[in-house]
């Protein structure tokens, strides 16, 4: 900084004296007489002075010229008129053989800013034709989606630094109109098709904001692909505009074509009963239990307890946490099964958990219909072990993630997770601690599902594997699932079953052809789609809701709180002994007595006809 300081101030000062020496010629016509002459000398080392203190007090002089922005003029034109502030009080202060005329001093401050502005300006198009000059050759042409707002933003990313985008153009359907100008760039509105656009200005690229809907995501990519235009997501306005993020572009997921509007939050709600708190997690080194335990931990509770019974699991996210900075959280690291009762009872008895967030399940469908026996003792024993141990050591809050398969189910997993539900009701009813289940439907990139499952196919050439052309599911972030999970834990009351607002069902076959063209290749040219048929268990449609809950209360913008059929503690414990004999018989005795016991249910739940969303 003082090797910058001393190249900047010979500049400064022949600044400063040149434009005061303007002024003064202006002042009087160019005719200056001997006696303004004397004063112009007399008052120079009080104006160098002066201007000289200012920009070091204020430290204009560290800006970046460069890279000068509206705000750096603002800055330059606030030092100057606090230099003309000062040298007026210095005109009553001084003698008046010193004085130089006060018009003087409001040109030379009109002037500076000019001088100053100028160099800046002089200074920043010399980078920019510089920078144009040596990325020309290796510039694609590129479109951005979006509006003013994000048309300027990127601009000014893409002329800030070495980029191979050149932007031509901004595409935004919201306008009819097409070529308005935008920091000098066309703007093309939905009276032209982006195909179109795409010809007329020759473009190759398009970059597309992160934060652009799903819905529209899957639109555009459809239109990139017709247009042979290779698609890319920056980050959104607000994170370029604060300078949070430079330009990094990344190629479109799947995740991308699947975004919803942002959630609104209540995050001091969430503060309130996480932040400070003795919180556990379980299934910690699940796909689910894993981002719990990463915003659980930036809402800094007391201590975060972490329990899988996956040494390899806990091992990875110990890791993970290890290389991030500490932010006074306590972790703590367990390896344990849930359906120990001895286990999970010392748990409890040396970590005095007030939080649990019970995550830990057998999730996969056909695979658990040949092994019902561990669906039962982990999903629904494994369950009632934890939730009887947060009653004994008066837990204040439990939350249970449950899942769409719970709604009618026809498959072993989703008969197990309905159990589970029911008995944290019925427990509900006689205890003082609060308990809560979350049901929601599938998430992405969660292990072993659709998502890395279709990408490891497509990695390897194909075929894609599809059950059925008309199965469908819903899906959702992972994210954006755990954000609506603690959102649901500090908004729902004791025996509440809150269901999140999924969206629309998406097919999974159109998820296959998405994800193919993702991959820079087309269907059924050089992957092909193969139906094998449905697996055991499994639904063609999932549903959210019973039939008593549809037009449930909406008690937040994207959850919903249920109104199902609650069963009465000692029903409940009846038909839980009855599965226990189960296991002792055989592994289709124990299938038979759970579906049995799930159809009871739904049929309490209002079975009359199919329901697919509400």
């Amino acid at each position: 900084m003082v090797r910058r300081l001393a190249l900047l101030m010979p500049i400064y000062l022949g600044i400063y004296f040149g434009t005061y020496l303007g002024a003064t010629l202006l002042r009087f016509d160019f005719d200056v007489p001997d006696i303004a002459w004397e004063r112009f000398w007399a008052f120079l080392p009080v104006m160098l002075l002066v201007k000289l203190a200012v920009l070091l007090i204020s430290g204009d002089y560290r800006r970046r010229h460069r890279y000068t922005t509206l705000g750096d003029a603002v800055h330059a034109g606030w030092c100057v008129s606090l230099s003309a502030v000062i040298l007026f009080a210095f005109f009553y202060l001084v003698p008046s053989a010193y004085r130089t005329p006060r018009s003087t001093i409001l040109i030379d401050a009109a002037l500076t800013i000019l001088a100053v502005g100028g160099l800046r300006a002089v200074l920043r198009l010399q980078s920019a034709f510089a920078e144009a000059a040596s990325n020309k050759k290796s510039c694609q042409r590129t479109l951005i989606l979006g509006g003013e707002s994000v048309g300027i933003a990127m601009q000014r990313s893409l002329a800030s630094g070495s980029s191979r985008f050149k932007a031509v153009g901004l595409y935004d359907e919201s306008v009819f109109e097409s070529h308005q100008l935008v920091g000098g760039l066309p703007v093309f509105g939905s009276s032209q098709s982006l195909p179109a656009v795409a010809q007329e200005l020759q473009a190759t690229e398009i970059l597309i904001p992160a934060s652009t809907p799903g819905r529209l995501m899957r639109h555009i990519v459809e239109d990139c692909r017709q247009a042979g235009l290779r698609a890319h997501i920056i980050p959104t306005v607000d994170e370029l505009v604060t300078g949070r993020f430079k330009l990094t572009v990344r190629d479109v997921t799947i995740s991308d074509l699947l975004r919803r509007e942002p959630n609104q939050l209540d995050l001091e709600g969430i503060r309130g009963y996480v932040t400070g708190r003795r919180v556990m997690v379980t299934g910690a080194a699940g796909s689910i239990g894993s981002e719990l335990c990463r915003q659980i931990r930036d809402l800094q509770p007391e201590v975060l307890i972490l329990v899988d019974q996956s040494e390899s699991g806990i091992f990875a996210i110990e890791q993970e946490f290890a290389s991030l900075e500490s932010n006074g959280v306590r972790l703590v690291y367990l390896i344990a099964d849930i359906t120990s009762s001895e286990a999970m009872s010392t748990v409890f008895t040396e970590q005095a958990p007030e939080l649990v967030f019970h995550a830990a399940a057998y999730k996969h469908v056909p695979l658990m219909e040949q092994n019902p026996r561990e669906a039962i003792r982990n999903n629904v024993l494994g369950t009632k072990n934890l939730v009887d141990l947060a009653d004994r050591h008066g837990v204040s809050r439990f939350v249970l993630i449950s899942t769409d398969k719970a709604v009618r189910p026809t498959s072993l997993m989703g008969a197990s997770k309905l159990a589970a539900e029911k008995y944290l009701q019925a427990m509900a009813d006689r205890s003082t601690t609060q308990f809560v289940t979350v049901r929601f439907g599938n998430v992405l990139n969660s292990a072993g599902s659709v998502v890395p499952t279709f990408r490891r196919q497509i990695e390897q050439g194909g075929p894609v594997t599809v059950t059925h052309p008309d199965m469908e599911r819903y899906f959702m972030t992972i994210p954006e699932a755990v954000q609506l999970v603690l959102q649901a834990g500090a908004i729902g009351e004791t025996g509440d079953v809150l269901i999140l607002d999924m969206g629309d069902p998406v097919k999974i076959v159109d998820l296959a052809r998405d994800m193919i063209l993702l991959s820079g290749l087309r269907y059924p040219e050089d992957i092909d789609i193969v139906f094998t048929g449905i697996r055991p268990g499994e639904k063609l449609y999932e549903e959210l809701f019973y039939e008593t809950e549809i037009g449930a209360e909406r008690i937040h913008e994207k959850i919903f709180r249920g109104s199902s059929e609650r069963e009465s503690y000692a029903v409940i414990m009846s038909q839980i002994s009855k599965l226990k004999s189960a296991l002792g018989l055989s592994s289709a005795e124990a299938h038979a007595v759970l579906m049995g016991m799930a159809r009871l249910w739904a049929e309490a739940g209002g079975d009359q006809q199919q329901v697919r969303a509400a």
